[in-house]
C-alpha cells in the first residue's frame, strides 16, 4: 500500500547531485519533554502545547498510544494525526488534513474546530491510541483515503476516513491546561485484550504484565527510578481470583527506603503508573501507612504499618478482578 501512496516520489527522483536532507526531528512548543513524558508549560498567551513526531505512521508502525498520567485542571488533552507542518499552537483535528480525539469532551475533530460526539471523556490513568488501517486504503480517487481508528484502554472506539496528505500522517499530541502530563508510546501495537493477556514477555507464566519489576523465581524487585509518583512498578497476574484460588499473599523481604508497597485487586486494564486503590475499580492495602484505598487517592485507617518479614494478603474478588502488586521507592 505504501508503494501506491508514495509512487509519485519514485516517479520523480531527486537530481544525482541533490544535497542530502537531514533526518526529521521531533517538533514541539510549550511542552516539557523528559524521555517519553510530556508535560504542559503554562504560558501568558494561553496557547496549546503541541508535539509532532519525527516520522509518520507506516504499515510497520501504524499505531501509537498515550497514557494520561495527570489530566490537570481541564483535561484538554488530544491525540491524532496530521501533516508534518501542522501548526504548533493548534490541537490535532482543528486544521486541514488533521484529525484528533479530544479527552476533555470525547469528541472527534476532523479538519475543523467543531467536533462531533465520538467516544467517552478520558481521565488520569486512561490510555488512548490512534492508528491507521493501511490494508483498507482506498486509492480510487485523486488522493488516497485511509481509515484512521482510535482506542481507549485497549478497546477500539471507531474509525473515520481521512485523506492522505503529501508526506504522510504524523502522530500529533496536544495539551492545554496546567498540570497535564502524559506518557507517549510511539512503538505501541494495537492488540485485542485477549491477545494482551497472553503476552508474558518471556517471564513466569503466572504473570501477564510486569512493569519496572525484575522477577527472580518468587522474588520481585523494583527497578524503576523512584523519583516521581508515576515511577511505579507493576506486577499483574495472568488469571483472576476465583472460588478455587481466592487468596494470595506476599512477604516483605526488603522494605526499601519507605516501604511503599501495596497489595490489592483491580480491573484487568488498571493503569501501570497508579497504585492499586487509587483509581476506580480497585482496592488495596498500603504497607507504608496501613490504610486501605478504595478507588480514591484518600485512604482510610485499616491496619498496622508493615515492615520487613510482614505477610499481607487480600481476600475474595469478582470474576473480572485481577491481583496487582505494585512497588515504588517513593511516594
Amino acid at each position: 500500500m505504501e508503494e501506491v501512496i508514495f509512487e509519485n516520489l519514485r516517479c520523480h527522483p531527486p537530481p544525482r547531485n541533490a544535497p542530502i536532507l537531514p533526518p526529521r526531528r521531533v517538533q514541539s512548543e510549550r511542552l516539557h519533554i523528559d524521555g517519553d513524558i510530556l508535560s504542559y508549560i503554562v504560558n501568558d498567551e494561553d496557547k496549546v502545547g503541541v508535539y509532532i513526531a519525527a516520522d509518520p505512521l507506516t504499515q510497520d508502525r501504524n499505531y501509537y498510544e498515550v497514557e494520561i498520567l495527570d489530566s490537570g485542571l481541564q483535561g484538554t488533552i488530544a491525540i491524532g494525526l496530521g501533516p508534518s507542518r501542522y501548526p504548533l499552537d493548534c490541537q490535532p483535528g482543528w486544521n486541514v488534513d488533521s484529525i484528533g480525539y479530544h479527552a476533555d469532551d470525547g469528541r472527534l475533530y476532523k479538519s475543523c474546530g467543531i467536533g462531533r460526539p465520538f467516544g467517552s471523556k478520558c481521565l488520569t490513568g486512561d490510555r488512548i491510541g490512534c492508528g491507521i488501517k493501511f490494508d483498507q486504503t482506498d486509492v480510487s480517487g485523486v488522493r488516497p483515503l485511509v481509515k484512521v481508528f482510535f482506542t481507549r484502554n485497549g478497546d477500539e472506539i471507531g474509525t473515520v476516513v481521512v485523506p492522505w496528505p503529501h508526506g504522510g500522517l504524523f502522530p500529533i499530541v496536544g495539551l492545554h491546561s496546567e498540570g497535564e502530563e502524559l506518557e507517549l508510546h510511539l512503538d505501541s501495537h494495537f492488540q485485542h485484550d485477549e491477545v494482551i493477556l497472553m503476552t508474558v514477555d518471556n517471564i513466569d507464566d503466572e504473570w501477564s504484565r510486569l512493569h519496572q519489576i525484575r522477577l527472580n523465581g518468587c522474588i520481585m524487585e523494583y527497578t524503576g527510578r523512584g523519583k516521581k509518583l508515576i515511577d511505579v512498578g507493576l506486577a499483574q497476574a495472568r488469571s483472576p481470583l476465583d472460588p478455587t484460588y481466592h487468596y494470595f499473599e506476599l512477604e516483605i523481604v526488603d522494605p526499601g527506603e519507605n516501604c511503599s508497597i501495596a497489595i490489592g485487586l483491580a480491573r484487568r486494564d488498571y493503569p501501570k503508573h497508579r497504585y492499586p486503590g487509587w483509581n476506580i475499580g480497585s482496592i488495596a492495602y498500603h504497607a507504608d501507612d496501613g490504610k486501605v484505598f478504595v478507588g480514591s487517592g484518600v485512604g482510610e485507617p485499616f491496619g498496622p504499618q508493615c515492615h520487613k518479614d510482614y505477610q499481607i494478603a487480600p481476600v475474595n474478588s469478582k470474576e473480572s478482578i485481577l491481583l496487582l502488586l505494585l512497588l515504588n521507592k517513593c511516594r
